[in-house]
């Protein structure tokens, strides 16, 4: 009997986000491997799927605009149509290399074999940065929210947003034209997002409070008003709302991968530009990969580029015979 486990594949990815599901198009579809993708969540699509199905992407190559949710849309079709493994509502906690090279995943659930990894889980485990405020908390799910699945929820009511970056500021776009008011306040003068975003939004009708800070929540049952403050001179305003939408960053969790012997830079995973992280057989790509010998983006297309790159050099790793590029796909048959 052979002491390799039976059900072993060519390369597993680990994070089914949209850096996940085109690496898996791209190993099943182009280079023909035996492919398995795990994610932890109940879904696919990550981050766009969880924290905003709604918002328009405007930065994906032959896309003048896309929402998250079509975009997610797609690229599952994309992947799907090759049949690779698809595991969802499982976490990876232990990467271990057993006989004949081959690497073994233990999740919450399951144990699962392969010749490859390509970790490809955004910035890791995500969740929401809550205000530390009682009466905010209190209201959380009876009209304070810190992720939106629906815009249309909004339409007419009366709608303040909390935060400086891209989430906030593009929220606030978003919602202007379905919502009756929309209030942007941020607890600094500068915003951290896009400069084109910002400059959009001061030539909006959105309501832009600077720097103001939430004090309290108001509401029973519901929300049904927020107090504010301004930082520098303490004045406070009263406004009654329907929604506080609080766009506060997130708490992203690598420490798993630290425990698989993987080397971090920066909360994120060392790569060279191979794609290579210091494990044998194990790659990553996307927001998560650190590539030292290159600029570090965090964008879709960079992620696709680097799925590609991943899926190659492991297609190489496990058959040193097969060449690292493929061909155009307009020059080959499909698989």
């Amino acid at each position: 009997m052979s002491s390799q486990p039976r059900d072993v594949y060519d390369v597993t990815i680990i994070g089914a986000g949209p850096t996940g599901l085109f690496a898996a198009f791209y190993a099943a579809g182009m280079r023909g491997m035996k492919t398995k993708i795990i994610e932890a969540l109940d879904r696919v699509g990550g981050q766009l799927a969880v924290l905003y199905p709604e918002k328009y992407i405007y930065d994906v190559a032959g896309f003048p605009k896309i929402l998250a949710k079509d975009l997610v849309r797609q690229l599952e079709a994309q992947a799907m149509a090759y049949n690779p493994t698809l595991v969802l509502g499982e976490r990876v906690e232990e990467l271990r290399y057993v006989e004949d090279g081959v690497i073994e995943l233990r999740t919450n659930k399951n144990k699962h074999y392969t010749k490859t990894v390509i970790i490809c889980v955004g910035r890791g485990a995500f969740q929401p940065r809550k205000l530390d405020n009682p009466s905010v908390n209190r209201l959380e799910g009876k009209g304070v929210y810190y992720q939106v699945r629906d815009k249309w929820q909004f339409r007419g009511k009366r709608v303040m947003i909390v935060g400086g970056g891209d989430s906030a500021v593009d929220w606030a776009l978003n919602l202007k034209d379905i919502a009756k008011e929309v209030i942007l306040i941020h607890r600094r003068t500068k915003f951290r997002a896009h400069e084109g975003s910002v400059i959009e939004l001061f030539h909006s009708p959105v309501k832009i409070m600077i720097p103001y800070e939430v004090k309290e929540a108001h509401g029973k049952d519901r929300l049904e008003a927020v107090t504010i403050f301004n930082n520098k001179t303490g004045e406070e305003v009263t406004m009654e709302v329907d929604a506080l939408i609080l766009q506060l960053g997130y708490l992203v969790d690598i420490s798993i991968f630290k425990k698989w012997g993987l080397e971090i830079i920066d909360n994120a995973i060392k790569v060279n530009g191979k794609m290579e992280t210091n494990l044998p057989g194990v790659y990553a790509a996307g927001d998560i990969a650190y590539p030292v010998d290159s600029v570090k983006l965090n964008l879709i297309v960079i992620g696709f580029a680097q799925a590609a790159i991943a899926v190659n050099m492991a297609k190489n790793y496990i058959e040193p015979g097969a060449s690292i590029f493929p061909g155009h796909s307009s020059e080959k048959r499909m698989i």
